[in-house]
């Protein structure tokens, strides 16, 4: 059965994650470097990685495997999960597929080196409404996809 991992510290559609995979029977495994709250529920388990860098990632990557669905921002994380043969999904609905991997590593090499030479400032765009609609509409189609195997 497919596990929904969750790279929770700062994830806004948690929420959405445990509503899908409730309808569709799912576990879920929420990741995080400290204490949260997470539903009673048998098919959802909050595990504490500690405060250690990409703890979080490095125990979805060890556990994550095929027709898993990683859900989460990093891309480094969705690179290794992609590796695994996991689905990966970011908050705001975007998947990331085996092609589409190395253009999003190159962009964040590039915007890393232009933040830290102050050409460029800022961060990614707020999440909106649309963002999480987008996300429900896609983790949908990839749940349905990974119970099919």
């Amino acid at each position: 059965m497919p596990t929904i991992y969750v790279d929770a510290d700062a994830c806004p559609v948690k929420n959405e994650v445990y509503r899908v995979a409730e309808r569709l029977g799912l576990q879920v495994k929420v990741v995080a470097n400290a204490s949260m709250f997470v539903p009673t529920n048998e098919s959802i388990e909050l595990i504490i990685v500690g405060n250690a860098i990409d703890a979080a990632d490095d125990w979805i990557v060890e556990h994550a495997g095929p027709n898993d669905i990683v859900v989460g921002d990093d891309i480094p994380l969705a690179s290794r999960a992609l590796k695994k043969g996991a689905f990966v999904l970011t908050p705001k609905g975007h998947e990331h597929t085996h092609e589409s991997i190395g253009a999003a590593l190159a962009t964040r090499e590039i915007m890393s080196h232009l933040r830290e030479h102050g050409t460029m400032g800022g961060g990614p765009a707020p999440f909106q409404a649309k963002d999480r609609s987008r996300f429900l509409q896609r983790l949908d189609v990839l749940a349905r996809r990974a119970l099919q195997g």
